[in-house]
């Protein structure tokens, strides 16, 4: 089995996010995930659903402030193996290139 996820922990401030959302993405180092950040939230890649609720939580406990917001959403594989990068890599194929990470 395989769980994909992706994440967003944002604390309410009107400063930087950038402190606090790296002590969330910190978080996930305790955890058997793997894991790539981009500018919208975080991709999460698990072996079970129990292993992805539990780092995942921990990211959301890791930030600091009086109010945090928290988008998960998870896609788990229950028929079959597939990894995150194998989902872009069916979009490459489709596309006949690359997606474009550069603007």
């Amino acid at each position: 089995m395989s769980v994909v996820a992706l994440l967003s922990v944002a604390p309410y401030t009107t400063e930087s996010m950038a402190p606090e959302v790296a002590k969330a993405v910190e978080a996930l180092e305790e955890f058997d995930v793997a894991y790539e950040t981009n500018p919208m939230g975080t991709v999460v890649e698990a072996d079970d659903i129990d292993t992805l609720l539990a780092a995942t939580a921990a990211a959301h406990k890791a930030v600091d402030g009086d109010r945090v917001s928290t988008l998960l959403k998870i896609d788990e594989k229950r028929g079959r193996e597939q990894h995150a990068d194998e989902k872009v890599e069916a979009v490459a194929e489709e596309l006949g290139r690359e997606p474009r990470k550069e603007r």
